[in-house]
């Protein structure tokens, strides 16, 4: 070829380079165009995916509940669940009082606080209350049935912290047949459980 011919192709040559050029930057933003495809399907998926594992962990969430349920709102109507029921706890004295056949109780009950121990469950308040009760007995073996009545009232859950028993006929002469011998002082806790937002759950 001669540079006349080269000459004339020139433009020719000019715009084939540019067509090059602009195929070559199509293809460039081409691939960019995909890999931030792929970038994006791939968050995308790993949204989904997590969507799928959230609706299934509240399927078995809502079986949990299901299973549980009876059991909870049995601790609720038992007072163990919820704001404290004081009124429950001391009908509770009383009819174990009754039941066993004692003479009476005397009763104190102190502040509502957070529970001494070291249990701790998420998301869940563990409270307590003291009480200081004294009760006269005809023998040792009526303070465990006393406390073992109480617990069948299902009023609520308490701990007995200590007891202490103390003789009356300090005589020594011949009491009578139902005349109380011991006098009985116990500490107990009573234990409440709420949700630490103060609400009582529900549920």
């Amino acid at each position: 070829m001669s540079l006349r011919d080269l000459a004339a192709l020139r433009g020719s040559l000019i715009v084939l380079a540019t067509f090059v050029a602009l195929g070559a930057a199509a293809v460039a933003f081409t691939a960019r165009l995909v890999d931030k495809a792929t970038a994006e399907m791939k968050v995308r998926q790993a949204a989904l995916e997590e969507a799928r594992l959230r609706y299934q962990r509240s399927g078995d969430e809502k079986d949990t509940i299901v299973r549980y349920l009876d059991g909870y709102e049995k601790l609720q109507r038992e007072g163990v669940v919820g704001e404290e029921r004081r009124i429950n706890w001391i009908d509770g004295l009383r009819e174990a009082n009754i039941r066993s056949e004692l003479f009476g109780v005397d009763y104190q009950i102190g502040v509502q606080q957070p529970y001494s121990g070291r249990t701790h469950v998420a998301g869940i308040e563990v409270r307590q209350s003291d009480m200081k009760i004294r009760f006269p007995l005809l023998h040792e073996g009526d303070l465990l049935r006393f406390l073992d009545t109480l617990e069948r009232q299902h009023m609520g859950l308490f701990l007995v912290d200590k007891c202490a028993l103390e003789r009356t006929n300090q005589t020594g002469g011949a009491a009578l047949r139902y005349q109380p011998n011991l006098v009985a002082e116990c500490d107990l806790t009573w234990i409440t459980l709420v949700e630490e937002s103060g609400r009582e759950k529900k549920g």
